[in-house]
């Protein structure tokens, strides 16, 4: 059985005890136990059912690659499923439960399907869902989508908190065994910035749990040693419980802290998500011990050998009284010494390699061990425990020589280098004959922008398994570790069809057989055929050996099978790591504008505008939404209408490039804009639709200033990036997202020159500032930029001011334009004055099918350039199509308001039976100013039709006619906005 040995235990402290619940069972561990630990240590072999089949399923690994061991951790607001025994560190209270069974773990009637397991193969789904069509959904679907998913969802709000942090560093080194510390020291030496992390509580990796000799003293004081240096070193950064999860372009890493995971409810964040930008990533990930593939290698109790070791040393805890050990390689013969040593049995030590010598088998063999050579396991014996093995040869078919009692079973095919994060950035790899593995090529690394190595891979995660060599920095050879992929390995289908790849997932040996023979020659669609590696454990376990049997079928090297793709994370990462402090009320943080508080004191309503809040319309003494619009539209063409415009996007672009970047970002000339005016500018995607507008001003001779939509800055300023860093790195052009560092307001209508006259500070006179025009200066004493720029047609002045000054500004404006009749009017008055004006808006004319050229915008499509972002694209025969539909202006003829949205219906019907359509409407307003409705909409051949009718179906099933006429309804010759 398995049991808690009575001395022993490097990590945990018998002097306290700490008391836990797995499935309702009160048990007991001790301080620095993990989970699996602990349950082991109360004999709890059996801690889950697997996905497929429902087979029983034990403990096999004592890392992050465990397959088997996922529970359900915590109740109500700390509830979390899918959580690694083996990575969680036991506390007092805790409450952890099994997955993937009914009604209990130990009878579970799931199970019938591994009863039926002949008929359910690989692909069987692909195979049997698709006939009958009609039962798909009536029959299929439910049954796939109820006994989908592993664990179960929690429902009440997480109690816990996360948080971000950034780190920067010349030297990132992710995992602190041996070769981490040792490259930690070198580079802590050499005075460069070190951030060092290790994914679990402690420091040192396997030779501290294999005792091996580090420069002439134990592994264990080595470590210290090494730790106590780098404390003293302010220049390096220690981190211990921080996984590191992605390795990504330009030195950018993302770790995971688990900082209070084993302190629930202590008021620390529970974890905390690093984002690293680091000069150079050197990655000790260490090595994951493989299985071997036999029948049976799945029953509670069969472990791999070093996982064994772990929890005989570090937890003196024993998976069982009397373990046989199976192996092709040297290191599992360790674990049979540490069995021994710690007063337990091992009967046998099955090792498949036709001769055993060297230096461990030799201290096995002087410890009475009995050592067979050439041996295999036929199969284990035992349902919901190990009860024997039965053994064989390996180059036989599996006759059985002997039966052996056993409990427990410690196998070890070999050792795979951790090459995730090598590979998560395009390292290459190349196969090992010696290792029977897969390591870094060196000659292929992840590369920075200039052509360097970013990844350096050193120990264990190179193949370099032995202290002494990853201390001396040579690769050492050590024994040959021959590649076993089936055992025995002339087994039969009977024997195959029990060999477990994938634990989890439940795929076997045949089912990889299977595909192959069914044409499935790449690992890529193997996986997908088979799920092979679609485990939580993402395939830690189960790929290598999956894809050597692959390459036996193929009757190929594994060289030319290929590998799948390793991306982040390593490891889960929870959600709330990701999302940090953006959960409740500041799950998407909302901005405001510096005069927001006096907006909602004087009847604001509020609408958002991606992250910000805008005012919709003002309401007064008890008016309607549509009241209040109206009255704002008509005062601010009579009188004087004061707009917040702060949430405008305005990015700084600067730089000696900057000009010929503005052109290729803009559809029009930017380049020649003189200082101090302004230019109307569209910008598209790649693809040649219509993205986003605005207007551009020329500060200096190498300084624009971009205006953009309010929900657009950030999207823009990243567009803007993503080109500079990915594509024109090497262009002197700068950028700033300054948005939030102006408040800006819109002084609009007839007394807008009034207003500011009478405030006074500088020359507003149309002579001094013609429309489409900037100057600096001051006005009301504040410091300020002034536009002559409108959006509605009228006489307009949108005037910029620094945030700190925005709500002061506001309230002299207010209070000085009370004799010319001042009002703020809101967005949806915006809309209707613009849409009076025939201006498009970003989002409604727009919605990422559109192109200049069909909103009647040529005028401002350069055809002297080059080349433009989106030039190509326009230029495709679909979007050159004299098809498409294209703006146009649309009056009802009953004066009524069209609905928004709505679809102009043609003759006859398509080939769905939908009716045909000519044309959509695209905004669509009540307006004051002209007393009925009106609308933009896109209309086929629509600037060819003037006068014409449309019809469009009203939501009640009702229809409406318009007329089709010029999208500019006030003030066509711009008298008005010139004044």
């Amino acid at each position: 059985m398995s049991t808690r040995l009575q001395s022993g235990g490097r990590l945990i402290d018998r002097s306290t005890r700490a008391e836990f619940m797995f499935n309702g069972k009160r048990l007991s561990g001790h301080s620095g136990d993990t989970l699996a630990s602990a349950l082991l240590a109360n004999d709890q072999m059996l801690v889950g059912r697997s996905f497929k089949y429902h087979r029983p399923r034990g403990i096999v690994a004592a890392g992050p690659e465990e397959p088997n061991a996922l529970l359900h951790m915590g109740q109500g607001d700390r509830f979390e499923p899918n959580q690694r025994a083996t990575t969680t560190e036991l506390f007092a209270g805790l409450i952890s439960s099994s997955q993937n069974h009914w009604p209990s773990l130990e009878y579970d009637v799931g199970v019938v399907n591994n009863y039926i397991s002949r008929f359910l193969p690989a692909g069987f789904y692909y195979k049997t869902f698709i006939h009958p069509r009609a039962a798909w959904l009536h029959f299929f679907e439910p049954i796939i989508r109820k006994s989908a998913g592993l664990g179960r969802a929690p429902t009440e709000m997480d109690a816990d908190r996360y948080e971000h942090i950034y780190g920067f560093c010349d030297v990132l080194i992710i995992g602190g065994g041996i070769a981490g510390l040792q490259a930690a020291l070198t580079a802590g030496q050499s005075g460069q910035r070190v951030i060092l992390l290790e994914q679990t509580p402690h420091w040192g990796g396997r030779a501290v749990v294999d005792g091996d000799e580090v420069e002439g003293e134990s592994a264990e004081d080595w470590v210290k040693s090494a730790l106590d240096a780098l404390k003293t070193m302010k220049n390096v950064t220690l981190r211990n419980r921080c996984m590191g999860a992605g390795v990504y372009d330009h030195g950018y890493v993302l770790a995971n802290e688990r900082v209070a995971d084993h302190t629930p409810g202590d008021g620390r964040p529970k974890q905390r998500l690093w984002r690293i930008r680091a000069g150079h990533i050197i990655t000790a990930t260490g090595a994951i011990e493989r299985p071997l593939s036999f029948a049976g290698n799945d029953i509670p109790g069969v472990m791999l050998a070093a996982s064994v070791r772990d929890y005989v040393v570090n937890y003196a805890v024993s998976p069982g009284d009397r373990t046989v050990v199976v192996t092709n390689n040297d290191d599992a013969y360790r674990t049979a010494i540490a069995l021994v040593q710690a007063g337990l049995s091992v009967p046998v030590i099955l090792d498949a390699r036709p001769d055993v010598t060297g230096d461990l088998p030799a201290r096995a063999r002087a410890l009475g061990i009995r050592v067979e050579a050439g041996r295999a396991i036929a199969s284990v014996k035992g349902g919901k425990r190990v009860t024997g093995v039965q053994v064989c040869l390996q180059a036989g078919e599996g006759a059985v020589m002997e039966e052996i009692a056993c409990d427990a079973v410690a196998m070890s095919g070999g050792w795979s280098p951790v090459v995730h994060l090598w590979s998560h950035c395009g390292g290459k790899l190349t196969w090992s004959d010696h290792l029977s593995a897969f390591v870094p090529d060196a000659a292929r690394p992840p590369l920075n922008h200039d052509g360097s190595a970013m990844v350096t891979v050193v120990g264990a995660a190179n193949g370099i398994y032995r202290a002494a060599d990853i201390i001396a920095g040579t690769a050492g050879d050590g024994p040959k570790v021959p590649p076993i992929w089936v055992m025995p390995q002339g087994a039969p289908i009977q024997l195959r069809s029990k060999m477990w790849l994938d634990y989890q997932n439940d795929v076997k040996v045949s089912d990889v057989q299977l595909a192959a023979q069914e044409g499935y020659e790449s690992v890529e669609h193997t996986k997908r055929y088979t799920t092979l590696g679609m485990a939580t454990d993402q395939g830690k376990l189960s790929n290598i050996n999956g894809l050597g049997v692959l390459s036996q079928a193929l009757g190929a090297e594994i060289p030319q099978v290929g590998t799948t793709t390793f991306r982040p994370p390593y490891t889960p990462v929870t959600i709330g790591a990701l999302a940090g402090e953006a959960r409740g009320d500041i799950f998407q943080p909302l901005r405001r504008t510096p005069m927001h508080d006096w907006h909602d004191k004087n009847g604001a309503y509020w609408e958002p505008v991606g992250h910000w809040r805008r005012a919709y319309c003002y309401t007064r003494n008890g008016e309607t939404h549509e009241q209040a619009v109206q009255r704002e539209v008509n005062n601010t063409r009579e009188n004087l209408g004061l707009l917040d415009a702060s949430t405008l996007g305005k990015i700084i672009v600067k730089g000696p490039d900057a000009g010929r970047f503005l052109d290729l970002l803009y559809t029009g000339v930017m380049s020649t804009l003189p200082i101090g005016k302004c230019r109307y500018g569209l910008m598209c995607n790649e693809q040649g639709f219509l993205s986003d507008d605005g207007v551009v001003a020329r500060i200096d001779a190498d300084t624009w200033l971009c205006h953009t939509t309010s929900g657009g800055a950030d999207r823009i300023h990243g567009w803007m990036e993503d080109w500079l860093q990915c594509e024109w790195w090497d262009w002197k052009v700068y950028t700033a997202n300054v948005t939030e560092q102006y408040a800006q307001v819109a002084v609009v209508g007839p007394n807008a020159r009034k207003l500011l006259e009478k405030i006074g500070g500088m020359d507003v006179s149309k002579d001094a500032l013609p429309f489409m025009q900037w100057a600096d200066g001051t006005l009301g004493g504040f410091p300020v930029r002034v536009y002559r720029i409108s959006f509605s047609g009228e006489l307009s002045y949108e005037i910029a001011i620094p945030a700190s000054q925005g709500a002061a500004f506001w309230a002299m404006l207010n209070t000085a334009g009370a004799e010319f009749g001042a009002m703020p009017y809101g967005t949806e008055c915006l809309h209707v004055l613009r849409a009076e004006k025939g201006f498009i808006m970003i989002g409604d004319e727009t919605d990422g099918t559109v192109t200049p050229l069909d909103l009647g915008l040529s005028w401002a499509v350069s055809k002297k350039k080059e080349d433009f972002l989106g030039k190509r694209g326009m230029e495709r025969t679909y979007l050159a199509n004299p098809d498409r539909w294209q703006l146009v202006g649309l009056e009802t003829l009953d004066g009524s308001v069209i609905p928004d949205g709505a679809y102009a219906v043609a003759d006859g019907r398509n080939d769905n039976g939908q009716r045909n359509t000519e044309g959509r409407v695209t905004s669509t307003y009540y307006s004051p100013t002209l007393k009925r409705g009106i609308a933009m909409g896109l209309i086929k051949h629509g600037p060819q039709r003037m006068g014409q009718t449309v019809t469009f179906h009203k939501i009640d099933g009702s229809t409406v006619a318009a007329k089709i006429v010029d999208q500019v309804f006030f003030d066509k010759a711009g008298e008005k906005g010139n004044a």
